[in-house]
């Protein structure tokens, strides 16, 4: 039983509780000591359900389509009623807990998920790794000495290990994708305003989105039917599919136009291992009846990125403003980095971030005139194959940081900054059996296409079964 999701996903596990061929205490007991045991290994729950807070998230649990599914929520973007939110900082672990859901949330409890726990992140996810100085660091079940990505490596992580067959997962630059490609996981980022972030209105201008990761295709297509929607006055709200994003994993998409990348925008050149898994996916691709092109979307990278970089130094100054309320956090309470980015968003004028979100929409402009000409952007989801642990500090000068961020980041930020849908499929790996995920891109709005075409190349190459050895 403790196995049980090294063989299926979580619909597959909500129809054995449906036809009641196991019980949901069953899969609940049985998940929860294998997620215990993994989490010894793996440190990436923050947070274990017991006692009445258990019982209320069983009884809260709905009818939908994830009947029974245990589920963690990551510690950033999402409440939890009853639990704290810390945001992986040590200035805001005894928080007072949460009095109430965060919208989304409601949405998973509706949807039949027994959520049991926390995952860990980075220090207000601003790290592309799981190695906050509160909690400390995930380790990625491929290999002891590796990073599991960030910032939601702790979901990744704990999925990765077959102990959940999905998680919750956020995505501000890369988030849900990164960790995805570094533990052989399917996991996509929707578009700006699929899934409402209520009670907040936006997060980093509009970049900040969430779903999760998760073993299979269409476990991610139906949580996002489930999560799907706004809420009363949400800023945006993306237009709505045509049918159900689950329907879309089980039908072929059209013969469509992909463009791929050998190397990030504005990059001079690209890791030769990953220039040949990307090309041995546009042949993959070609395989399938689609046409296949190498061509570059034309924007300043240069510009968006000192544009994120405005945008999340400003949005950590006010956010720890907000959360504060009033507190001032002393000289240990932050991690360097968190700390050098408020300090640098507190002397970002007004007209330097309009600038910022101008460029955002420039881009967002040049990126959705490439998509007339093409469907899919394809690349790798990295701009390297592996990450070492310590490889990107908080603790040390932000120059430092941001050497290490920027090949995480080099495919997946500009996703963020213009709101357009993307997702890491597990496809390709290193000659030592690391995965390697390859990035693909949509216009705004168009999931139902990612996943049409994720779930063909899901059967065509299923990876389902590589999982890594502490896994089996």
């Amino acid at each position: 039983m403790e196995d049980l999701f090294a063989t299926h996903d979580a619909l597959a596990v909500a129809e054995l509780v449906r036809s009641r061929k196991i019980g949901t205490r069953e899969v609940l007991d049985a998940s929860l000591v294998r997620l215990r045991q993994v989490n010894g290994q793996l440190n990436a729950i923050t947070d274990f359900y017991e006692g009445d807070l258990l019982g209320k998230s069983v009884a809260a649990a709905g009818e939908g389509p994830f009947l029974g599914i245990p589920f963690v929520v990551k510690q950033l973007m999402a409440d939890c009623a009853g639990t704290p939110t810390t945001v992986g900082s040590r200035f805001f672990a005894k928080e007072p807990v949460a009095a109430n859901d965060s919208a989304a949330v409601a949405r998973m409890r509706r949807a039949g998920l027994v959520i049991v726990g926390r995952s860990n992140t980075s220090e207000f996810g601003l790290a592309p790794t799981t190695e906050p100085a509160f909690g400390g660091a995930t380790v990625n079940p491929w290999r002891a000495d590796l990073s599991p990505g960030g910032s939601s490596g702790g979901s990744a992580a704990v999925v990765a290990a077959r102990a959940l067959p999905m998680a919750h997962a956020t995505d501000g630059g890369g988030s849900i994708r990164i960790p995805a490609s570094l533990c052989g996981l399917f996991g996509l980022k929707p578009s700006r305003g699929r899934i409402s972030l209520a009670p907040i209105g936006e997060t980093l201008a509009g970049a900040g989105a969430q779903l999760c990761v998760s073993i299979s295709v269409r476990d991610s297509a139906a949580l996002l039917d489930a999560l799907a929607g706004g809420e009363p006055g949400d800023p945006y709200r993306a237009p709505e599919p045509e049918g159900t994003y689950l329907d879309a994993t089980r039908r072929a998409p059209a013969r469509l136009r992909v463009a791929f990348l050998r190397k990030p925008v504005g990059w001079q050149s690209m890791d030769p291992v990953l220039i040949a898994a990307v090309e041995h996916t546009a042949k993959r691709l070609e395989a399938l009846g689609h046409h296949v092109e190498e061509a570059a979307p034309d924007y300043d990278a240069e510009a968006t990125g000192k544009a994120f970089g405005t945008v999340m130094c400003a949005n950590t100054f006010t956010n720890i403003q907000v959360r504060a309320n009033g507190r001032v956090p002393g000289p240990d309470d932050l991690e360097p980095v968190t700390r050098l980015y408020a300090e640098q968003g507190a002397r970002i004028g007004a007209h330097d971030y309009i600038r910022a979100v101008q460029t955002f929409h420039r881009t967002g402009r040049q990126l959705g005139a490439f998509f007339e000409r093409f469907d899919i952007l394809l690349s790798p989801t990295i701009a390297r194959t592996s990450l070492p642990l310590g490889t990107v500090r908080m603790d040390g000068t932000l120059e430092k940081y941001e050497q290490g961020l920027a090949p995480m980041v080099a495919f997946t930020a500009v996703c963020n900054a213009t709101g357009v849908p993307a997702m890491s499929v597990p496809l390709e790996w290193t000659e030592d059996g690391l995965p390697i995920g390859m990035h693909f891109v949509a216009r705004y709005g168009a999931e139902a296409t990612l996943f049409s075409l994720a779930a063909q190349l899901e059967r065509a190459h299923p990876w389902r079964d590589r999982r890594p050895s502490g896994g089996k």
